[in-house]
């Protein structure tokens, strides 16, 4: 059951501001050329590969704002901060962090939770960090927040990605039992070159996948068989394909949230839900080049409130 409105006669039209034109956002049943790849199947099971080093990729910019943003967090009593820094972490744009995040992660996982206290894995303001194929996984033994102040990218394009890792997916968090992605900076995947690939649908006069298969291309952020979720204020773009999906997941609190890539970017669908339930999406904004929320098979309870959708993007369905 998708629920707009506490309000049937004022909510609705409060809900999804439309900035574009009202043929680019119909939402409608209709023959979608993306189908394939909305197919729950096209997402397995996370598979657990062991790290590899790569040659790095180009340098992805630092936020323009370069002063101190306001952390979520500072409020809270006690904190126990894991800073990927403190792990091995570079953050320099170009040296493979990948191995400092698994530790950094691993280590606030495995924190207890101590009457107030929280344990938090920062990505710090200033810092331009690249990430290969990973999955974080849990549950932990506390409530985990992931704040992310700086720049998180992927190595850039399908010829960088390391061999043996799911084309599929990029950040996965997986099993995971209560955990809040919080902050002020950007997760940037880097899509361009993945959109340009030959079998990409916009490719195609007829804008449909190539006869030699869909494109494989990752999603920038999986969360599956998870529960007690929240995001917040980070920014989410350019995502190769889908910016967030959400799998067998429930429990989940959408607020403030921005995601955008190009309106020409192919199946960049901003939220896709997927056999998951009590869902919200509220006070967002979604600009992209496919669904701003898509919801597939087996969800119910989903709450989409103050929405922006575009311009750009499909609307939802």
């Amino acid at each position: 059951m998708l629920k707009i409105s506490r309000d049937p006669f004022l909510r609705f039209t409060t809900l999804i501001l439309i900035t574009s034109s009202l043929f680019s956002y119909g939402t409608e049943a209709r023959l979608h050329y993306y189908n394939d790849i909305h197919n729950p199947n096209s997402y397995p099971e996370p598979p657990y590969s062991s790290f590899s080093q790569s040659q790095p990729p180009s340098i992805s910019p630092d936020p323009d704002d370069l002063s101190q943003p306001p952390s979520p967090c500072q409020d809270l009593d006690q904190e126990v901060v894991h800073d990927v820094r403190n792990y091995g972490a570079i953050g320099d744009g170009i040296t493979d962090d990948t191995d400092a995040f698994k530790i950094a992660w691993d280590s606030a996982c495995s924190n207890d939770e101590d009457n107030n206290t929280v344990s938090i894995l920062l990505v710090p303001f200033g810092f331009t960090f690249v990430i290969h194929s990973t999955i974080f996984t849990g549950p932990c033994r506390s409530y985990q927040y992931f704040q992310v102040d700086g720049t998180i990218v992927p190595r850039d394009g399908p010829e960088s990605w390391p061999s043996g890792f799911n084309k599929r997916q990029w950040l996965v968090f997986y099993r995971i039992k209560g955990m809040a992605l919080i902050g002020n900076g950007v997760i940037d995947g880097r899509g361009q070159k993945w959109w340009d690939l030959p079998c990409k649908p916009h490719r195609n006069v007829n804008k449909t996948t190539a006869l030699t298969g869909p494109c494989e291309s990752p999603a920038a952020l999986r969360f599956f068989m998870s529960s007690n979720l929240s995001m917040q204020g980070v920014t989410i773009k350019n995502s190769p394909q889908f910016h967030m999906t959400f799998d067998g997941c429930h429990e989940v609190h959408i607020n403030s949230l921005r995601i955008t890539s190009p309106p020409s970017s192919p199946n960049t669908d901003g939220i896709h839900i997927e056999n998951s339930n009590s869902v919200e999406i509220h006070n967002s904004v979604i600009s992209n080049g496919d669904d701003c929320v898509s919801i597939g098979s087996g969800s119910y309870n989903i709450d989409i409130l103050n929405l922006t959708c575009g311009p750009g993007g499909h609307g939802i369905r």
